[in-house]
């Protein structure tokens, strides 16, 4: 498990793909607690990550902060950046809009074409690094937090995550073209501005991204940031 940053309000680690963002056995907060050795170790999720995803996490280590971030989160002050690996070219930049229907049943996501109950407003902004054969690595803004929503709104446009079978990738093994490598969020305690930054490895699916994988290069904030003043 690594981990990036840690004080006693928050720690920023890096999760797995494969691993569940939520505390349960065998979820992130059980595999940071055995990291830093305490089984009782205060670790709130406050946001989550698709089991299938990998990449940066941030949870919170009391709950005044893990309410403080959440409303951060709800005011948009939170930031969330993702590298995506999709099939097909995209232009070099753009934004995608949708409302978005959330299936519970067999647990997807679809565009909606009209407002609904059960639909949300849904945005992100993205930029093309690199087109490698017929794939394209994107940078990707999200405006809102959907569940599925970079899947979703990719694969409806005919841009399928490399791996994402259960939204149409022809590809897949567990692991999908989607990564968090960026979050950037106001400390609890002090209200400083903290970003941590990592890339996913050159290896499984992004093995041939390598070349352009130093477009996010791992930023760990400076200790100080989240010191008592």
């Amino acid at each position: 498990m690594e981990i990036l940053y840690q004080d006693d309000r928050v720690l920023a680690c890096v999760k797995p793909a494969g691993v569940l963002s939520t505390d349960e056995p065998g979820g992130l907060p059980e595999l940071v607690r055995a990291q830093l050795g305490d089984s009782a170790a205060n670790l709130r999720t406050v946001h989550r990550l698709d089991q299938v995803v990998g990449g940066l996490v941030l949870l919170a280590r009391t709950a005044r902060a893990a309410s403080d971030l959440s409303a951060q989160i709800r005011a948009g002050i939170f930031e969330k950046e993702y590298l995506v690996l999709c099939h097909g070219r995209l232009p070099d930049k753009g934004e995608m809009e949708d409302l978005l229907y959330r299936d519970n049943a067999i647990h997807k996501t679809f565009p909606a074409a009209e407002p609904g109950p059960n639909t949300r407003p849904a945005r992100l902004r993205y930029e093309t690094i690199a087109e490698i054969g017929e794939r394209s690595l994107v940078l990707v803004r999200l405006m809102t937090g959907r569940t599925h929503q970079i899947r979703a709104q990719f694969s409806s446009r005919g841009f399928p995550l490399v791996g994402d079978r259960k939204y149409g990738a022809p590809d897949g093994n567990g692991e999908i073209g989607l990564w968090s490598c960026r979050i950037s969020f106001l400390h609890p305690r002090t209200g400083a501005r903290m970003t941590v930054s990592a890339p996913p490895k050159a290896a499984g699916v992004w093995l041939d991204t390598a070349p352009w994988l130093s477009v996010i290069p791992t930023q760990i904030p400076d200790p100080a940031l989240g010191m008592r003043h």
